[in-house]
């Protein structure tokens, strides 16, 4: 039985997450054309196991794996930086049930490589004040808001009024 599977990468690694919770002792295994998983987990506690056929060659020495307890994270480092970007993660053609796109950690081969800080490349590296201003809000005219034209509290407030009764 395959467990579920996300893959992502960027130019010289690409991440494997197996989607397994309270794996003991995994058993995972690299090979420069190839990641190998067993495991014992998931709710119904039933062993898993899978060996995924790669569509390029990894250093097997250099690649990690990391049991985070609710999933498995595997960081498979790229053995030729030429082809940075592979079209599929699997060498066969076959689209497989347990093998899903990791859009959270995506990046396509035409993304700059400058996220900026949290990840809002282009927007000012992650400025938020910067962001605001640019877009007209959050201290547009170069001062503070001013908050001048608001009543003074001593009106009747929308939000005060008794909750009708249900029906």
């Amino acid at each position: 039985l395959p467990p579920p599977v996300m893959w992502a990468q960027r130019t010289a690694v690409v991440f494997l997450t197996i989607n397994l919770e309270d794996v003991k002792d995994p058993d995972i295994k690299f090979t420069k054309d190839s990641v190998y998983f067993k495991g014992t987990g998931g709710v119904e506690k039933k062993t898993y196991e899978v060996t995924i056929p790669l569509y390029k060659e990894i250093d097997p020495d250099k690649s990690k794996s990391f049991n985070r307890g609710r999933c498995i994270e595997l960081i498979l480092v790229k053995a030729s930086s030429e082809d940075s970007y592979w079209p599929a993660l699997t060498s066969d053609k076959k689209k497989h049930h347990w093998l899903k796109c990791d859009f959270n950690k995506w990046q396509d081969e035409d993304d700059s490589g400058d996220e900026g800080v949290g990840g809002m490349g282009g927007m000012g590296g992650g400025d938020f004040e910067e962001m605001m201003r640019q877009m007209g809000g959050l201290g547009a005219g170069g001062g503070k808001p001013s908050f001048d034209d608001l009543e003074d509290g001593d009106g009747a407030d929308s939000d005060d009024e008794p909750i009708p009764d249900l029906e």
